[in-house]
């Protein structure tokens, strides 16, 4: 008897034994193929700098269909493992019903999504965000990712591969400090600060900015080419006025010592608001002096325009209906929607981006490593200039056999040692410091300046990639940020864009097609199973016992 009791308290004894080590002891082991429940060295790091609690209120809570009801799983054990990570982050699901109006004053918008269960279409409104609340910050985490797809499969297969760099992206905003600069170019007939609004608040989050002007290059080169050395960035957006020699020399001598730069390059005329007052307009190239300036680094941005059957839409007046003036969306080749590789951080995941009157790219053989970004579809093809360009092109079917000219770059990516362009060259002014050879860089040279430009109604600013006529969205911001975000050297967020997790997604329509006989199968196959195993049961028992 005592040996019996023995026995039960060793027993008793190794549970609670078990339970403690379970409850302080953590381990999980990530078997999937894609690795999706293992966190980056990036995140690792940032979550591990926090060191006071952090705030996460995520509202998806609530009755969703099973496609979102994947989204919420993943989002919760997504932020289980940075829990693990650190204490410090604590996180709750809400159902958003009951404070929809304050969702909304914080300018969360809804979501609309018709959702097909059974066969049947509905519309389901839900708030696919999450707030993040660190030391009197705030950041809301968008985890439904808006693209530009018909597949509600894609479009949730992109959220769920886009979570770990979401939460990062705002952990890191809420915790980290600003240290790059970031000159903004405001001479030589750039874009106006409202056209690039969107944009700069946005990146404004991450780093200094400042306008800087070349005007007074022409009396003080020293002077400004010092200030401008002490920025890590130059973004030139769109110049309209030509560069002179002594412009260009700063630019150089600026990307000599390691600087950075941005470049959004129109080299043709062509502007839709001429177009749209005659119904055509002259396209001529535009000269800006920097042909021979870019040829130097390796590039050449080509003043031609690149027409493309993959394009996006304008809104043309078509009528009216009473004193409303109708418009209609037409397919303007002009438009051309860029592909991404998906061959870099920095194009990898994203929307096609919308330009407007791009320009073709050379790449050149001269040492310097090039990556081609963005390019048109394979249907595109390129437009002489000086030509009409006439809005009656509209009502002409195109001819694909016209436009199977190939795929044409239209943003490159250059790294390694540029050499100077006033190489061997008489300089324009006397500079301390100057280089022949410069320390490795990077730029980037994108073939039309309207990439970067929101569209504005009423004098007010909209969000960049977004068509104010038929609320498309592109994927112009993200693009951008990555590259802002690579040249300089935050690459640790960029890499975590190109994490790829393979979701299994149900074929609804054979499912549903499909679901009396698996029902069947489900009800009647356990059944038999155990009809079996009791027949077998029952005849061995008989056998033995008879």
């Amino acid at each position: 008897m005592k040996h019996k009791y023995s026995k039960i308290a060793v027993i008793l004894i190794g549970i609670i034994l078990i339970n403690y080590i379970g409850s302080n002891i953590y381990k999980r082991f990530d078997l999937t193929e894609d690795k999706r429940y293992t966190l980056s060295e990036t995140t690792t790091s940032i979550v591990s700098n926090i060191d006071e609690i952090v705030g996460i209120k995520v509202y998806l809570e609530g009755d969703f269909p099973a496609e979102f009801k994947r989204l919420q799983i993943e989002t919760k054990l997504h932020l289980e493992e940075l829990k693990n990570l650190n204490k410090n982050i604590q996180f709750r699901f809400i159902n958003p019903i009951d404070i929809t109006q304050e969702l909304i004053e914080k300018g969360l918008e809804p979501s609309r999504l018709q959702v097909e269960e059974n066969g049947v279409l509905s519309e389901i409104v839900l708030f696919p965000f999450a707030e993040v609340n660190y030391k009197n910050k705030t950041e809301y985490v968008s985890l439904l990712k808006d693209i530009f797809t018909n597949s509600q499969d894609q479009q949730l297969e992109s959220s769920i591969q886009n979570l770990e760099y979401e939460f990062a992206n705002a952990l890191h905003k809420v915790s980290s400090k600003k240290s790059k600069k970031i000159a903004v170019l405001r001479s030589n007939g750039t874009l106006e600060d409202i056209y690039l609004f969107d944009f700069l608040k946005k990146i404004r989050e991450y780093y200094f900015l400042a306008p800087f002007t070349l005007d007074s290059v022409a009396k003080q080169p020293q002077k400004t080419a010092k200030q401008l050395s002490d920025y890590d960035l130059a973004i030139i957006a769109k110049p309209t006025e030509k560069f002179t020699e002594e412009e260009k020399y700063t630019l150089d001598q600026f990307i000599m010592q390691g600087g950075k730069t941005l470049w959004l390059i129109d080299n043709v005329q062509a502007e839709l608001d001429s177009l749209m007052h005659t119904g055509e307009t002259l396209a001529y190239p535009r000269d800006l002096g920097l042909t021979d300036f870019l040829f130097n680094y390796g590039v050449r941005i080509n003043p031609n325009l690149v027409s493309d059957l993959y394009s996006s839409q304008i809104a043309l007046a078509t009528g009216n209906i009473g004193n409303k003036t109708q418009f209609n969306n037409f397919q303007w080749n002009y438009y051309p929607l860029a592909n991404s590789l998906n061959n870099h951080p920095i194009n990898n995941n994203i929307a096609p981006v919308n330009f407007k009157f791009a320009n073709s790219i050379d790449t050149l053989k001269n040492g310097i490593s090039k990556t081609i970004l963005l390019q048109s579809s394979p249907l595109s093809k390129v437009i002489g200039t000086p030509s009409i360009i006439s809005l009656k092109s509209i009502n002409q079917k195109p001819d694909p056999a016209n436009f199977a000219n190939g795929n044409k770059p239209l943003a490159v990516l250059l790294e390694g040692t540029f050499k100077s362009a006033y190489n061997n060259r008489v300089k324009p002014f006397k500079l301390d410091n100057s280089k022949e050879i410069g320390v490795a860089s990077k730029m980037i040279v994108i073939s039309d300046g309207d990439v970067i430009a929101n569209d504005v109604l009423n004098r007010q600013p909209l969000e960049l990639g977004i068509n104010k006529f038929t609320n498309i969205r592109y994927g112009n911001k993200d693009f951008l940020l990555n590259a802002v975000n690579y040249l300089l050297d935050d690459t640790g967020l960029i890499n975590l864009r190109s994490k790829t997790v393979k979701i299994a997604f149900l074929n609804k329509q054979k499912a549903y097609e499909e679901a009396t006989k698996w029902q069947l199968i489900n009800i009647i196959f356990p059944l038999l199973i155990l009809g079996a195993f009791g027949l077998i049961f029952n005849y061995f028992r008989k056998k033995k016992y008879r």
